[in-house]
Protein backbone atom coordinates (compact mmCIF):
# COMPACT_ATOMS: atom_id res chain seq x y z
CA UNK A 1 0.00 0.00 0.00
CA UNK A 2 1.42 3.58 -0.99
CA UNK A 3 2.44 5.39 2.14
CA UNK A 4 1.32 9.29 1.84
CA UNK A 5 3.75 12.08 3.13
CA UNK A 6 3.35 15.47 4.38
CA UNK A 7 2.63 18.19 2.16
CA UNK A 8 5.54 20.42 1.19
CA UNK A 9 4.76 24.42 1.68
CA UNK A 10 8.13 25.77 2.33
CA UNK A 11 10.97 26.36 0.24
CA UNK A 12 14.58 27.81 1.22
CA UNK A 13 16.59 29.42 -1.50
CA UNK A 14 20.52 30.29 -0.50
CA UNK A 15 21.44 33.37 -1.51
CA UNK A 16 24.58 34.43 0.40
CA UNK A 17 27.03 33.87 -1.99
CA UNK A 18 29.54 36.68 -2.97
CA UNK A 19 29.29 36.11 -7.03
CA UNK A 20 32.76 36.30 -7.71
CA UNK A 21 32.91 34.86 -10.98
CA UNK A 22 30.67 38.25 -11.97
CA UNK A 23 33.11 40.88 -10.42
CA UNK A 24 33.18 43.68 -10.72
CA UNK A 25 29.78 43.86 -11.50
CA UNK A 26 28.61 42.29 -8.18
CA UNK A 27 30.92 44.00 -6.25
CA UNK A 28 27.78 46.44 -5.13
CA UNK A 29 24.92 44.36 -6.82
CA UNK A 30 24.18 41.16 -5.49
CA UNK A 31 24.61 38.47 -8.03
CA UNK A 32 20.37 37.14 -7.32
CA UNK A 33 19.53 40.24 -8.68
CA UNK A 34 21.27 40.58 -12.67
CA UNK A 35 18.53 40.85 -14.74
CA UNK A 36 18.05 37.66 -17.10
CA UNK A 37 16.70 39.88 -19.81
CA UNK A 38 13.89 42.17 -18.11
CA UNK A 39 13.78 40.39 -14.79
CA UNK A 40 16.50 39.82 -12.05
CA UNK A 41 17.66 36.05 -11.83
CA UNK A 42 15.83 35.49 -7.74
CA UNK A 43 12.46 36.07 -9.49
CA UNK A 44 12.61 33.48 -11.62
CA UNK A 45 13.68 31.01 -8.78
CA UNK A 46 10.74 32.45 -6.43
CA UNK A 47 8.27 31.84 -9.45
CA UNK A 48 9.24 28.55 -9.87
CA UNK A 49 8.37 27.47 -6.18
CA UNK A 50 5.04 29.33 -6.09
CA UNK A 51 3.99 27.36 -9.13
CA UNK A 52 4.66 24.62 -7.15
CA UNK A 53 2.51 25.17 -4.74
CA UNK A 54 5.41 26.91 -2.13
CA UNK A 55 4.56 30.34 -1.01
CA UNK A 56 6.19 30.38 2.55
CA UNK A 57 9.87 31.27 1.02
CA UNK A 58 12.94 31.65 3.50
CA UNK A 59 16.10 33.32 1.62
CA UNK A 60 18.80 32.91 3.39
CA UNK A 61 21.17 36.09 2.94
CA UNK A 62 24.09 37.83 3.65
CA UNK A 63 26.54 41.46 3.50
CA UNK A 64 25.28 43.79 1.15
CA UNK A 65 22.35 41.71 0.13
CA UNK A 66 19.43 44.19 1.46
CA UNK A 67 18.40 44.55 -2.34
CA UNK A 68 17.08 41.50 -2.31
CA UNK A 69 14.66 42.20 0.26
CA UNK A 70 14.06 45.43 -1.73
CA UNK A 71 13.24 43.61 -4.74
CA UNK A 72 10.40 41.56 -2.93
CA UNK A 73 9.04 44.32 -0.42
CA UNK A 74 6.77 47.27 -1.93
CA UNK A 75 7.51 50.80 -3.39
CA UNK A 76 5.10 52.95 -2.97
CA UNK A 77 6.89 55.97 -4.38
CA UNK A 78 7.16 53.90 -7.88
CA UNK A 79 3.96 52.39 -7.68
CA UNK A 80 2.69 55.68 -7.19
CA UNK A 81 4.72 57.58 -9.92
CA UNK A 82 3.27 54.58 -12.30
CA UNK A 83 -0.07 55.29 -11.25
CA UNK A 84 -0.20 59.26 -12.00
CA UNK A 85 1.62 57.93 -15.15
CA UNK A 86 -1.62 55.44 -15.85
CA UNK A 87 1.15 52.88 -16.55
CA UNK A 88 -0.95 49.70 -15.57
CA UNK A 89 1.36 47.47 -17.38
CA UNK A 90 4.65 48.63 -15.72
CA UNK A 91 2.59 48.99 -12.56
CA UNK A 92 1.38 45.36 -12.44
CA UNK A 93 5.42 44.44 -13.11
CA UNK A 94 6.87 45.73 -10.07
CA UNK A 95 3.51 44.69 -8.02
CA UNK A 96 4.03 41.22 -9.26
CA UNK A 97 7.40 40.54 -7.15
CA UNK A 98 6.11 42.06 -3.90
CA UNK A 99 2.66 39.67 -4.06
CA UNK A 100 4.28 36.41 -5.33
CA UNK A 101 5.10 35.12 -1.74
CA UNK A 102 5.41 35.36 1.81
CA UNK A 103 8.91 36.20 2.20
CA UNK A 104 11.11 35.84 5.40
CA UNK A 105 15.18 36.52 5.39
CA UNK A 106 18.11 34.89 7.47
CA UNK A 107 21.46 35.56 7.65
CA UNK A 108 24.05 33.46 6.99
CA UNK A 109 26.76 35.51 8.31
CA UNK A 110 29.86 33.43 8.01
CA UNK A 111 29.74 31.86 3.87
CA UNK A 112 30.74 28.62 5.47
CA UNK A 113 29.17 26.43 2.47
CA UNK A 114 25.68 24.99 1.22
CA UNK A 115 25.01 22.52 3.69
CA UNK A 116 25.76 25.71 6.05
CA UNK A 117 23.40 27.89 4.44
CA UNK A 118 20.34 25.21 4.36
CA UNK A 119 21.26 24.73 8.18
CA UNK A 120 20.80 28.48 9.00
CA UNK A 121 16.79 27.38 7.78
CA UNK A 122 16.72 25.33 10.02
CA UNK A 123 14.13 27.51 12.95
CA UNK A 124 11.91 28.24 10.25
CA UNK A 125 11.32 24.85 8.19
CA UNK A 126 10.82 22.86 12.06
CA UNK A 127 10.18 19.15 11.08
CA UNK A 128 8.74 19.53 7.90
CA UNK A 129 10.21 18.38 4.64
CA UNK A 130 11.07 21.54 2.23
CA UNK A 131 12.38 22.49 -1.13
CA UNK A 132 15.70 24.34 -1.86
CA UNK A 133 15.95 25.97 -4.66
CA UNK A 134 19.73 27.51 -5.32
CA UNK A 135 19.46 30.53 -7.86
CA UNK A 136 22.11 29.23 -10.52
CA UNK A 137 19.87 27.30 -11.93
CA UNK A 138 16.98 28.65 -13.50
CA UNK A 139 14.52 26.17 -15.14
CA UNK A 140 12.05 26.58 -17.46
CA UNK A 141 7.84 26.63 -16.38
CA UNK A 142 7.07 24.63 -19.17
CA UNK A 143 8.84 21.52 -17.46
CA UNK A 144 8.09 21.36 -13.83
CA UNK A 145 11.03 19.28 -12.56
CA UNK A 146 10.40 20.76 -8.97
CA UNK A 147 6.22 19.74 -9.09
CA UNK A 148 7.59 16.32 -9.89
CA UNK A 149 10.11 16.22 -7.29
CA UNK A 150 7.87 16.81 -4.54
CA UNK A 151 5.08 14.09 -6.22
CA UNK A 152 8.23 11.48 -5.96
CA UNK A 153 8.78 12.56 -2.10
CA UNK A 154 5.17 12.40 -0.96
CA UNK A 155 4.81 8.74 -2.67
CA UNK A 156 8.43 7.82 -0.92
CA UNK A 157 9.28 10.15 1.58
CA UNK A 158 12.94 10.74 2.26
CA UNK A 159 14.76 13.03 0.35
CA UNK A 160 14.78 13.85 -3.42
CA UNK A 161 17.44 15.54 -5.58
CA UNK A 162 17.37 16.85 -9.07
CA UNK A 163 19.59 15.30 -11.71
CA UNK A 164 20.81 15.87 -15.29
CA UNK A 165 22.88 13.53 -17.56
CA UNK A 166 26.35 15.91 -18.35
CA UNK A 167 29.51 15.22 -20.44
CA UNK A 168 32.04 12.24 -18.36
CA UNK A 169 34.19 15.75 -18.49
CA UNK A 170 32.14 17.87 -16.80
CA UNK A 171 31.07 15.82 -13.78
CA UNK A 172 33.84 17.49 -11.63
CA UNK A 173 31.79 20.33 -11.98
CA UNK A 174 29.20 19.21 -10.12
CA UNK A 175 27.85 16.60 -7.24
CA UNK A 176 27.11 13.51 -8.24
CA UNK A 177 25.22 10.11 -7.72
CA UNK A 178 25.48 6.51 -7.77
CA UNK A 179 22.34 5.25 -8.78
CA UNK A 180 19.84 2.31 -9.44
CA UNK A 181 16.89 2.25 -11.86
CA UNK A 182 13.32 2.30 -10.37
CA UNK A 183 10.39 1.51 -12.09
CA UNK A 184 9.50 4.68 -13.06
CA UNK A 185 11.94 5.98 -15.87
CA UNK A 186 12.38 10.02 -14.66
CA UNK A 187 13.48 8.37 -11.46
CA UNK A 188 16.25 6.39 -9.83
CA UNK A 189 17.50 5.35 -5.90
CA UNK A 190 20.35 7.24 -5.03
CA UNK A 191 22.74 4.85 -3.35
CA UNK A 192 25.73 6.97 -2.84
CA UNK A 193 26.71 11.03 -3.66
CA UNK A 194 30.30 12.56 -3.98
CA UNK A 195 31.15 16.41 -4.19
CA UNK A 196 33.05 17.37 -7.86
CA UNK A 197 34.80 13.94 -8.09
CA UNK A 198 37.42 13.17 -10.55
CA UNK A 199 36.07 11.84 -14.02
CA UNK A 200 38.00 8.78 -13.07
CA UNK A 201 36.49 8.32 -9.68
CA UNK A 202 32.83 9.48 -10.82
CA UNK A 203 30.34 6.55 -9.89
CA UNK A 204 28.07 7.78 -13.07
CA UNK A 205 27.71 10.91 -15.08
CA UNK A 206 24.18 11.66 -13.03
CA UNK A 207 24.91 15.13 -11.98
CA UNK A 208 23.07 16.66 -9.15
CA UNK A 209 21.54 20.20 -10.14
CA UNK A 210 20.26 23.01 -8.42
CA UNK A 211 17.02 21.63 -6.98
CA UNK A 212 16.64 19.29 -3.71
CA UNK A 213 13.58 17.89 -1.80
CA UNK A 214 14.62 17.53 2.15
CA UNK A 215 13.72 15.28 4.71
CA UNK A 216 14.24 17.61 8.09
CA UNK A 217 16.78 15.07 9.43
CA UNK A 218 19.06 16.40 7.17
CA UNK A 219 19.43 19.24 9.77
CA UNK A 220 20.74 16.66 12.37
CA UNK A 221 23.61 15.20 9.87
CA UNK A 222 24.63 19.02 9.26
CA UNK A 223 25.20 19.84 12.45
CA UNK A 224 27.38 16.80 12.84
CA UNK A 225 29.27 17.39 8.98
CA UNK A 226 32.88 18.30 9.13
CA UNK A 227 34.11 20.82 6.27
CA UNK A 228 34.75 18.81 3.45
CA UNK A 229 36.12 19.67 -0.26
CA UNK A 230 36.69 23.43 -0.33
CA UNK A 231 36.93 23.90 3.03
CA UNK A 232 32.93 24.23 3.15
CA UNK A 233 29.77 22.08 4.71
CA UNK A 234 28.73 19.92 1.78
CA UNK A 235 25.07 19.35 1.39
CA UNK A 236 26.13 16.47 -0.49
CA UNK A 237 28.25 14.98 2.52
CA UNK A 238 24.96 15.09 4.27
CA UNK A 239 22.74 13.34 1.88
CA UNK A 240 24.95 10.85 1.40
CA UNK A 241 24.60 9.83 4.66
CA UNK A 242 21.21 9.56 4.51
CA UNK A 243 21.47 7.57 1.21
CA UNK A 244 23.54 5.24 3.23
CA UNK A 245 21.56 4.37 5.98
CA UNK A 246 17.43 5.00 5.36
CA UNK A 247 16.93 4.87 8.77
CA UNK A 248 17.69 8.36 9.78
CA UNK A 249 15.40 9.53 7.42
CA UNK A 250 14.04 7.70 4.18
CA UNK A 251 15.89 7.01 1.20
CA UNK A 252 17.44 9.50 -1.24
CA UNK A 253 15.54 9.18 -4.47
CA UNK A 254 16.63 11.54 -8.25
CA UNK A 255 14.27 12.65 -10.48
CA UNK A 256 16.43 12.61 -14.33
CA UNK A 257 16.09 15.77 -15.63
CA UNK A 258 15.90 16.17 -19.60
CA UNK A 259 13.74 19.65 -20.10
CA UNK A 260 15.25 23.28 -20.51
CA UNK A 261 17.64 24.64 -17.70
CA UNK A 262 20.03 27.82 -18.07
CA UNK A 263 22.44 28.20 -16.53
CA UNK A 264 23.63 31.47 -14.91
CA UNK A 265 26.17 30.99 -12.74
CA UNK A 266 28.71 31.02 -16.00
CA UNK A 267 29.06 34.27 -17.65
CA UNK A 268 28.79 32.43 -21.11
CA UNK A 269 26.13 30.37 -19.85
CA UNK A 270 24.38 33.74 -18.00
CA UNK A 271 24.49 35.31 -21.87
CA UNK A 272 23.33 32.00 -23.67
CA UNK A 273 20.30 32.42 -20.95
CA UNK A 274 19.61 35.85 -22.06
CA UNK A 275 19.08 35.25 -25.47
CA UNK A 276 17.36 31.95 -25.44
CA UNK A 277 14.76 33.52 -23.30
CA UNK A 278 14.81 36.79 -25.18
CA UNK A 279 14.20 34.87 -28.44
CA UNK A 280 11.07 33.32 -26.81
CA UNK A 281 9.26 35.97 -25.74
CA UNK A 282 6.65 36.81 -27.49
CA UNK A 283 7.26 40.88 -26.54
CA UNK A 284 11.06 40.86 -28.06
CA UNK A 285 11.24 37.25 -29.98
CA UNK A 286 10.23 38.20 -33.39
CA UNK A 287 12.73 41.82 -33.80
CA UNK A 288 15.73 40.24 -31.60
CA UNK A 289 15.97 37.04 -33.64
CA UNK A 290 15.71 39.11 -36.78
CA UNK A 291 18.35 41.11 -35.69
CA UNK A 292 20.64 38.34 -34.00
CA UNK A 293 20.04 35.99 -37.52
CA UNK A 294 21.90 38.99 -39.65
CA UNK A 295 24.84 39.71 -36.90
CA UNK A 296 25.65 36.54 -36.97
CA UNK A 297 25.36 36.43 -40.61
CA UNK A 298 27.57 39.66 -41.00
CA UNK A 299 29.96 38.24 -38.48
CA UNK A 300 30.58 34.92 -40.22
Amino acid sequence: MTQSHPRISKAVIPAAGLGTRFLPATKATPKEMLPVVDKPAIQYVVEEAVSAGLDDVLMVTGRNKRPLEDHFDRNYELESALQKKGDAARLAKVQQSSDLATMHYVRQGDPKGLGHAVLCAAPHVGQEPFAVLLGDDLIDPRDPLLQRMIEVQELHGGSVVALMEVAPEQIHLYGCAAVEATVDGDVVKVTGLVEKPDPADAPSNYAIIGRYVLDPSVFGILRQTEPGRGGEIQLTDALQQLAQDEKIGGPVHGVVFKGRRYDTGDRGDYLRAIVRLACEREDLGPDFRSWLRSYVTEEM
